[in-house]
């Protein structure tokens, strides 16, 4: 592998994480959200749908040798609303009440969102590092040419 293929595999890891964390946040802020603007209900879970994708452009795939594999990285297909039903919760002064005295809330749990936020910032500073060491070896490669 080459450094820009390792550069591209980080890279692509930062973007999926980066999307996963914002998502994840904007989470973390609506939680507690009962009526989106337009009046059409409470906050709606979201979540990231990753897959791999290939790194190789269209000649790269041809010039492939018997030893090389197959390399992919990682690439957000959308943001997907999540299905589960919203939690009900008996506050008769809330302005969002029903006729019943019920609020419905989003089903938004933080230990969740927070063990899905330090993952993906653990997955991140991996892969920004992995980005840090293919830099100082390609300046170390650099560094053997000139001499």
């Amino acid at each position: 592998m080459d450094f820009m293929t390792a550069l591209d595999i980080g890279a692509s890891g930062m973007s999926a994480d980066r999307t996963q964390l914002n998502v994840t946040a904007m989470n973390l802020a609506n939680a507690k959200t009962t009526r989106m603007p337009g009046g059409n209900g409470p906050y709606v879970r979201k979540t990231v749908i990753k897959t791999t994708s290939d790194l190789d452009d269209r000649f790269g795939v041809h010039m492939r040798t018997a030893l090389d594999r197959e390399v992919k990285g990682v690439r957000v297909m959308g943001i997907a609303l999540d299905n589960r039903p919203t939690r009900r919760v008996y506050e008769p002064g809330h302005p969002d009440a029903d006729d019943d005295g019920f609020v419905e809330y989003p089903d938004i749990n933080v230990v969740e969102e927070m063990a899905n936020m330090m993952t993906a910032q653990r997955n991140y500073e991996a892969n920004a590092t992995t980005v840090d060491t293919v830099k100082a070896m390609y300046l170390k490669a650099l560094e053997i040419g000139r001499s």
